[in-house]
């Protein structure tokens, strides 16, 4: 009995560390989004990145908005689920970048402050004909 009360609460606090996400400076943005070559990607620099992720997020990794078409936007870059990421409520989603968008689907979805995941997606979805005007 308290062994299962012991579990029950590490396995809360994995998630509340896990939902809390991260609010990115400016500053600490632009190194992460550097290293990880998106500065030039596709023919955008990094201010197109850090304007985009301000605006769609204002840097903050657990943002989440419902669109009318009943789809959602997740993370810093604001993922839709219709498209590109998975979040089990999304009728016929296309999950382009196979990934989750959220939990409970995975501890390593899009609204976490590891941005990795979400920086691979941003670089599929430019990669798009319509560029960075999916955004």
């Amino acid at each position: 009995m308290r062994s299962s009360i012991v579990l029950k609460a590490v396995f809360v606090s994995v998630l509340c560390v896990a939902v809390n996400g991260k609010v990115f400076n400016w500053c600490e943005l632009a190194k992460k989004l550097k290293i990880s070559g998106l500065d030039g990607y596709r023919g955008y620099s990094l201010p197109n990145w850090i304007c985009m992720s301000f605006y769609e997020s204002r840097f903050n990794t657990r943002v989440v908005n419902r669109n009318m078409d009943k789809s959602r936007d997740y993370g810093i870059f604001q993922i839709n689920s219709c498209w590109w990421c998975n979040d089990g409520k999304t009728p016929r989603s296309k999950n382009a970048c196979n990934v989750p968008c959220s939990l409970p689907l995975s501890l390593l979805g899009l609204l976490d402050d590891d941005i990795t995941d979400d920086i691979q997606c941003a670089k599929h979805v430019v990669r798009d004909p319509n560029g960075m005007k999916a955004w």
